[in-house]
């Protein structure tokens, strides 16, 4: 570790790129942090609305019963309204962008790629915190004739364009450290820089409850993404990169080389699905933990609380990152690190299904067991990094994580999906089977995991492999002149 930091230049860039993963995780997590608060101001007259609608439609046996009713009903439209803005849009966001920034990085550059990442994701959060319905007759009458006249139509757009421009960040530093530190001390350098970076999740959560207004909080996260532009300041670009751009490699940030030939397009596929886990656990286990809870049986007052739930998951996940990727480091294998905390995965899920809703405190626990079980996102993304050749890597490293975060849409939409065939409520003001949302939510589990494993196994071990080699068209690749003789991908 000392190694890496005896370079001015590597240490420079680890450290950036390891507080911009910080500013990225605050960012990415604080519609998570904020959503039950934040929809309540937005949605607060609907919800109410529906409740007193319910009330007028069906008999309860009493004011009780009425009352629980309604509190689901609430939870429910809370629940929707977040998915929708989250898993779907934030996340759709993320992948539009991780495609656009990595392409970008490949052909132009990774610093530059940062620059314009941070810039949008900044501009967003700062609108965010002013989202508010206008007036039809007022001076701002005309958004109503794009769709922007309500706040929760601003809110969508700009989670959407958030997620586009928080894709850049992680990709593109990842590549920049991955291509300057020696290939005996990447896994370190991109430990470090994922480890670092996760505890912008726990930040998030002090800054959400210090205060007191949600909106302060997104200006916090735009304000925090604009100085890190001054921190960029100094960096120097990948020398690796340098020398493919003026050599005109071809194939520099070629999509469609992703997905053909079919080798490359399943060594791609491969990386994605053995990440999927990682964001059922956080995007859809620890954010809506309040309605898995409610669920599984807990009492309204013991109902767990997600920005609580996310802390403590995003603890774990720190703590998971840098036990996964100093085990890459011991084992000398990435794969073998990847399998063993898919294991871990499939047991905290267990533990967080069974043992987590007899007590508050054991259901937080769990959330950690969760973080950490599923914090191998350092050993995922350098895996990513040591499995494509310089013309490529930016665009790999950098829209395979975003794929990934995408899948939380993807398994939001299949816990949808099996709630229903559960009998649970097939619309937010229906009744339903109240313990179909954990028992659609643990079958997505079911199936995540063992794909997952199966992905890791069809890898290849990268483990100390030279990245000074570009991807050409057929699939083989050409060395550089720091290249080694390692077996084709």
């Amino acid at each position: 570790m000392l190694a890496i930091l005896k370079d001015r230049n590597v240490a420079l860039a680890t450290t950036v790129a390891a507080l911009g993963y910080f500013v990225d995780i605050f960012d990415l997590l604080l519609f998570a942090l904020v959503r039950v608060k934040s929809l309540k101001d937005i949605l607060g007259s609907k919800i109410v609305a529906a409740q007193h609608d319910l009330a007028s439609r069906a008999r309860f046996e009493s004011p009780e019963a009425l009352q629980q009713a309604q509190d689901q009903l609430a939870d429910r439209m809370l629940r929707d309204a977040g998915v929708m803005l989250d898993n779907i849009l934030q996340m759709t966001g993320l992948v539009l962008g991780g495609i656009a920034w990595g392409v970008l990085a490949d052909r132009l550059g990774r610093l530059q790629m940062l620059f314009g990442s941070i810039l949008v994701y900044s501009v967003a959060n700062i609108l965010n915190a002013f989202v508010a319905d206008v007036p039809a007759d007022g001076g701002l009458a005309f958004l109503h004739q794009v769709g922007l006249g309500t706040a929760y139509n601003q809110y969508a757009v700009l989670r959407f364009l958030a997620g586009f421009g928080l894709a850049g960040e992680l990709g593109a530093g990842i590549t920049l450290v991955s291509e300057l530190v020696s290939k005996e001390h990447r896994g370190f350098a991109t430990t470090l820089v994922a480890t670092v970076g996760i505890l912008g999740a726990v930040f998030a959560y002090f800054v959400t409850e210090w205060v007191a207004e949600w909106r302060n909080a997104f200006l916090i996260g735009g304000l925090l993404g604009l100085a890190l532009l001054f921190l960029r300041v100094g960096v120097v670009e990948s020398g690796m990169f340098d020398r493919v751009k003026q050599s005109h490699a071809p194939g520099r940030g070629a999509l469609w080389m992703l997905v053909w030939p079919a080798a490359r397009a399943r060594r791609y596929l491969a990386l994605i699905l053995c990440a999927v886990p990682i964001w059922y656990c956080v995007g859809v286990l620890v954010k809506y933990s309040d309605v898995i809870g409610s669920s599984l049986g807990m009492a309204p007052v013991d109902k767990p609380k997600p920005g609580l739930a996310i802390m403590w998951c995003y603890v774990g996940l720190a703590l998971g990152d840098l036990a996964s990727g100093l085990l890459s480091q011991v084992l000398r294998s990435r794969r073998k690190a990847l399998l063993a905390f898919h294991v871990l995965t499939a047991a905290a899920i267990g533990a967080y299904f069974m043992v987590g809703p007899s007590d508050p405190r054991l259901f937080y626990a769990c959330c950690g067991a969760l973080g950490f079980a599923s914090g191998y996102w350092a050993v995922f993304v350098t895996t990513t990094a040591e499995q494509f050749g310089t013309n490529l890597r930016a665009t790999a490293t950098t829209s395979a994580p975003n794929f990934v975060r995408w899948s939380a849409a993807g398994s939001a939409l299949l816990w949808h999906w099996f709630e229903g065939l559960f009998g649970g409520a097939v619309a937010a003001d229906q009744p339903g089977d109240p313990s179909a949302p954990w028992r659609g939510a643990a079958l997505v589990g079911a199936l995540l995991v063992p794909v997952a494993i199966v992905a890791a196994m069809a890898l290849k071990e990268s483990f100390g492999s030279s990245l000074d080699w570009t991807e050409r068209a057929d699939g083989s690749r050409q060395d550089g002149p720091d290249g080694d003789a390692r077996a084709r991908a």
